[in-house]
This record gives C-alpha cells, structure tokens and sequence, in this order.
C-alpha cells in the first residue's frame, strides 16, 4: 500500500513538472515578435562577389552575450509603415546659416578661438567645410539632393576596405533607403580589376545596394583619411534634404534592416544621435594615450597640442554628473536625426578634425559638452553594437598602411620629459586622484 502510494506521488510529482514546462513554453512563444538582437544568415544575398575580391575575409569575432543589453526590434511591416509616414509628415529642419568661400583648404583652417566663437552660435553663418566644391559628379550630386528620407552612407579611401552588401534587409527597404558608397580612384582601380564595376564611365553605378560616387579626392585633403571625415561628419551637407542618417564604417557589415536599427535606436528613444560606447574607455584622455602608445595618428606633438589645448578650455574627465555614460564613444556606427542641434555638432567636430587629426573620439566629448545646444544621444552597449554588424579588419597591406602626415615621428608616449606639468594636470588629477599623479603620470611618462 504504503509502495503504491509512493509511486502515485511521484507520478504527480513528474506530471507537475511536465505541466509547469509545458506553461513556461507556451507563454515564451505567445510573447511579442520584439526580440533580442541577433544575427540571421536568411535574406537572399544582394550582390554576387568573385572569389578573388574575399568581401569575408578576416571577420573580427565577438565574445560579448547579446541578451544582457538587448536590443528589441518591431515586426518590419509595422515598421516601414510607421517610418513611412514619420517621413512624409516631418516638417522640414530649421536650416542652419553655412559660410561660404573659396579657401585653400576644404574647411578653411579658422584658428581655435574662432572656432570657439561658434559653440554658442546659431544665428550667423556656421563654417561647416565646402570652401570648396566637394569632387563629384553632377549626376551623383542631384541623385544625393533628391534624398529626402534615411540615407545609409559608407566610404572607402586608398582601397583601405571591402564593400560589403547589408544582410537581412526587408522586402521593401531599398525603396524607401538609399545606400551610398564614396570611392576614391585607388579604391576605383581595384573593384575595376575584379570586374565588379565597368571601366566605362556612366552617370550611376551600383554594386548591390550601394551606390558608387567617386570622389576625386586629389583636390582635397591629402590624407586619406581626412577625406573620410566629409561623408562621415558632413552628410547632412551633402544630403541636404535627408531627414536621418545611418553612417556605417567600410569595416562593417550593417546586420539588420536599417529602418529596424533607426526606430529602434532613434525614434523610439526620442534621441538626436545614437552610437556605441567604446569597448574599453570612458576618458577622451586614455583614447589619447591609446593613440599615441599605438600608432593610431603618428604625430604624438601633435595629440599633445591638442589635448593640452582642450585641457586650457574646459575639458573635463568623464563623471557621474554628467548626462552621458562615457567621454569616448565607437563612432564606426552612427545612427542621426538631422536637426538644427546635430547639424551644428556635426559641423563643430568636422573643425576641430581639420585643424588637429581625423581622430573623432578625441574631439568628441569636448565639442559635445560645449556646444550650447545640448545633445539628446544613445551612446549604447558594445555588445549591441557587436550584434547589430559585423566588424572586419581592414585591408592587410605591404609594410603597413600610413596614417598621419609625413613628420619626424615623436615618442610613441604621449608624455614627454619636461620640466612642469602640463595644462591638463588637473585633469589627470580628478581622472586618477592627487596619490596616482606623482606615481604614475610624473614618473612614468615624464612630466606632461
């Protein structure tokens, strides 16, 4: 009796169990399609690549979870309807007043006290680069203008990376997104040389989603580099009437539909700006000594005049008090709204990046916490970003690819021995405390 009994129990027991399984599982799938970011192999592929060009070499792999920082995306046709109809009924931006000229140099090279001058202004006429005719067609000049939604723009200098074709797009996104890739004639010659694109001249080429506008960079900066910066940093100038903006470093692969990636980044944030925190760093300062320590930009004297110059104006280590996160973000993605307050952003950092370095971490919290109109950004988890594309190294070279000008190189120490302390003394102060400073800045590096 008392054996029977127990049986009985224990068959309870184990159809308890069953039943509570069985509950957990129906309402895990009777929840809604908004999920954790992941990456999908689905989707037909948009361009076919020769074996040779290898689009898919040298993937950087990810370690980081992609569910403890979740990103959660809308049902696609809920999406593009709601997109569509944001766009046709924005109002247009309150444009901003742009200085005209016919300078030298592209961005006109003003001094630092005057670029100073314009964080508090929006009532005169802003320098924002174009001092001289940005390089490209007319055909290619019209096709930008008449882009009057979300644009997804990448670029590629002295063959510097691979175009690669965004994966999982929607069925309708191409009509409603438009892809543009800015080339350079090294970069030309080479997607020629595997017949990806005509050695005929024509008003559009097209490698999949992506549309090629060469740039005839000759006639602007003459580091490559810099000249990434222009469809970077000023892609609301050369897309005027674009409403938002997607920039997406040659390096990536853009993982999931844009108009996903935009409501779920932007709009459903209520954010003018969106992008990743870095991996690493919260300080603008560690990101200078990273980039001196490893060869990022080599003139050390260089990031030393800046950072010093930054210090004497109010650059502060990142704090609690402030309303961000972190001074550094990883700017290889950058989600925009276009508006009155991200365009003068845009346009103050592209200054600072022409008269220092294309460095855009450094200049970025200092632009960001002095500019009057205060920024409403989503600078969100690295793992998100990790989960949203697909990081690629760039192209291996022969003896290393150049960055920075043609100098006598520096240390590789940011600090060199001098007799005082720097003007960023106190910055360093409150980023490692007053014991840290003698022990570690002052001896280590010499006297900054």
């Amino acid at each position: 009796m008392e054996k029977t009994t127990l049986l009985t129990s224990l068959l309870q027991a184990k159809l308890l169990c069953f039943s509570l399984i069985y509950l957990l599982s129906a309402v895990y799938l009777s929840l809604p399609s908004t999920k954790c970011s992941f990456r999908s192999t689905s989707g037909d592929a948009l361009f076919s690549y020769p074996s040779s060009y290898g689009e898919h070499k040298y993937a950087i792999s990810t370690t980081r979870s992609s569910c403890n920082s979740p990103v959660f995306f809308s049902d696609y046709s809920i999406v593009l309807k709601k997109m569509q109809n944001m766009m046709k009924n924005s109002t247009p931006v309150a444009s901003l007043r742009y200085m005209q000229g016919n300078a030298q140099i592209f961005g006109g090279n003003f001094s630092f006290e005057k670029r100073m001058s314009y964080f508090d202004e929006t009532e005169t006429e802003i320098p924002c680069g174009f001092m001289q005719r940005f390089p490209i067609s007319n055909s290619d000049q019209i096709s930008m203008e008449k882009c009057d939604g979300l644009v997804v723009v990448s670029a590629i200098f002295n063959d510097h990376d691979k175009i690669r074709q965004p994966k999982n797009i929607g069925s309708r996104t191409l009509d409603h997104v438009s892809f543009f890739m800015f080339v350079d004639h090294a970069t030309l010659k080479t997607l020629r040389s595997h017949n990806l694109i005509s050695t005929k001249e024509s008003e559009e080429t097209k490698i999949g989603a992506w549309r090629i506008v060469k740039v005839l960079s000759g006639s602007l900066y003459e580091n490559a580099a810099m000249n990434g910066v222009i469809p970077k940093h000023l892609v609301h100038r050369l897309f005027p009437n674009a409403k938002y903006s997607i920039w997406v470093d040659a390096k990536l692969q853009l993982m999931i539909d844009p108009l996903l990636l935009l409501d779920s980044l932007i709009v459903k944030r209520n954010v003018d700006m969106a992008l990743s925190k870095h991996p690493y760093f919260v300080h603008t300062m560690e990101e200078a000594i990273a980039t001196a320590r490893w060869k990022k930009w080599w003139d050390v004297n260089g990031l030393k005049v800046q950072m010093e110059t930054y210090c004497e104006h109010g650059l502060e280590p990142w704090n609690s008090n402030k309303p961000y996160p972190t001074d550094v973000p990883d700017s290889a993605l950058i989600l925009r709204k276009h508006s009155a307050s991200t365009n003068l952003f845009s346009c103050l950092l592209f200054n600072e990046l022409e008269a220092f370095n294309p460095r855009d971490q450094l200049p970025f919290a200092f632009v960001r916490d002095k500019i009057n109109q205060r920024l409403k950004i989503n600078m969100f988890e690295v793992e998100v970003f990790e989960q949203v594309v697909l990081e690629y190294r760039h192209n291996l070279k022969q003896g290393g690819a150049q960055v920075g000008p043609e100098l006598k190189w520096a240390s590789s120490d940011l600090f060199g021995n001098e007799e005082n302390c720097s003007k960023c003394e106190g910055y360093f102060m409150k980023m490692w405390g007053n014991h840290m400073i003698d022990s570690f800045l002052c001896n280590r590096y010499g006297r900054f």
